[in-house]
């Protein structure tokens, strides 16, 4: 069975999470994408790792460099993850990738960006999220911004909007034959996604401030997670009127009967909240689930990873569709050896035995295979 990015050679240069999910989604689809390590790392703790082979290259000394070139030249896509200039210093800037290779898409994945008043510094996820505005609008009311630990920027924002962008990039070369470099700024990919927020802020439609008190941000009491007589959780999303009205039903109340406020009366949302509150703590989960279970209320039970099975590609193509990642041992897909397959990688280059032999006596190279060339 053929996979959609089968025949695609990605060089994933090895960083921080964000750079490694984007390779992670082209190798998960059929892309051949190889990690470049550093020769003196041992092992490389990458829980992305899945579908990836790597080679350990010393790019410290020009002999690195210039392999890691010959490698671009016979590639797609480049995926780098450092701040700007770093790989200009190394002498693996686009320009010089994209002179040796006119069809490479080259993909930079950072924080801030490759210009402005943040660009040269460093940050993590929250720091993305604080500067493109999404952070505030997180949380609960009169309570500190929350951070939804580091998927909104790093992988929403950052790895899969660069995978966009690489896709993008390949399928316009399609047409004029050429590569070109993809900004991947997490700070861009995480303000796109909250067009839907930034834009109905500005309308003034559904989202009020402070944040924590509109329909979709914690303050309505229709709209939010409640705890169960077991200490676990039910997430509730009835908005609708009709899926609201089977919330009341299945918690045992009758709007009419029950003197309830309108649904959209905002100043009874904190009366509302209260009284679900009590209502959910008195029967466990398990229970609840029986009560809402197969029916539009939109109630469902707060799970843990460990309650699902592995995440597998997404979305699925029924024709064409990605590789599962494999199960051959535990955390098979947690450590992929460093260098575990340089010798096959550099003979695919096209580098001759002879030129793979100067490269291990050099220690510009290393990895598994590569004995005997060393002799």
């Amino acid at each position: 069975m053929t996979t959609p990015l089968a025949g695609l050679k990605v060089i994933e240069i090895a960083g921080l999470a964000p750079a490694p999910f984007a390779g992670k989604i082209l190798a998960d689809f059929g892309a051949d994408v190889i990690r470049v390590d550093r020769s003196t790392a041992v092992m490389n703790l990458d829980v992305l790792a899945a579908n990836k082979r790597s080679i350990a290259l010393n790019l410290k000394s020009p002999q690195g460099i210039e392999t890691l070139i010959r490698l671009c030249e016979k590639a797609d896509v480049v995926i780098e993850p450092f701040r700007p200039g770093v790989m200009e210093r190394l002498g693996l800037g686009p320009d010089v990738l994209l002179k040796r290779n006119p069809r490479l898409v080259y993909a930079r994945m950072t924080g801030f960006g490759q210009q402005g008043h943040y660009a040269k510094m460093a940050g993590h996820d929250i720091n993305y999220l604080a500067i493109s505005g999404v952070l505030n609008t997180l949380g609960k009311h009169d309570d500190k911004p929350a951070f939804p630990i580091n998927l909104l920027a790093d992988f929403a924002g950052g790895g899969l909007m660069c995978a966009l962008g690489v896709l993008l990039a390949l399928q316009e070369r399609t047409k004029s034959g050429k590569g070109q470099v993809v900004d991947a700024a997490m700070i861009d990919g995480v303000n796109y996604i909250g067009s839907f927020v930034y834009n109905m802020n500005k309308a003034g439609a559904l989202f009020q401030t402070p944040r924590g008190t509109g329909q979709l941000d914690g303050g309505a009491p229709f709209y939010d997670c409640y705890k169960t007589k077991d200490g676990l959780w039910m997430a509730v999303g009835a908005i609708e009127v009709e899926f609201y009205q089977l919330l009341l039903k299945g918690l045992g109340l009758d709007e009419t009967k029950d003197q309830l406020p309108e649904q959209m009366d905002a100043a009874s949302w904190p009366k509302m909240k209260a009284l679900f509150t009590k209502l959910f703590s008195e029967k466990s989960q398990e229970e609840w689930v029986k009560v809402f279970d197969q029916t539009d209320a939109c109630v469902t039970p707060v799970l843990d990873y460990y309650s699902m099975p592995t995440p597998a590609p997404a979305p699925k193509l029924l024709r064409t569709p990605g590789l599962a990642v494999p199960q051959k041992e535990e955390n098979a897909d947690v450590f992929l050896e460093v260098g575990g397959q340089s010798a096959a990688i550099l003979k695919e280059a096209g580098l001759s035995e002879q030129e793979i032999r100067e490269l291990v006596v050099k220690r510009v190279v290393s990895g598994a295979g590569l004995e005997k060339a060393s002799l």
